[in-house]
């Protein structure tokens, strides 16, 4: 089974221990998300969920 090719925000690099959020599509087109320091929990949702959160996140900027 192929790996998810995990991606993490370019402004992640600057923290001291390594400590991001990672991205992922899924192979069932869900969006995957985990924290790189507990790289084994992973959070699914579903691609209409995924953009209803971006969409409340810019909302509040």
């Amino acid at each position: 089974m192929p790996e998810r090719q995990w991606q993490k925000s370019s402004f992640s690099g600057g923290s001291v221990n390594g400590e991001c959020v990672e991205v992922a599509v899924g192979l069932d087109g869900q969006i995957c998300v985990r924290e790189s320091d507990d790289p084994d929990v992973v959070m699914a949702a579903s691609r209409s969920t995924w953009g209803a959160f971006l969409r409340s996140i810019k909302a509040d900027v």
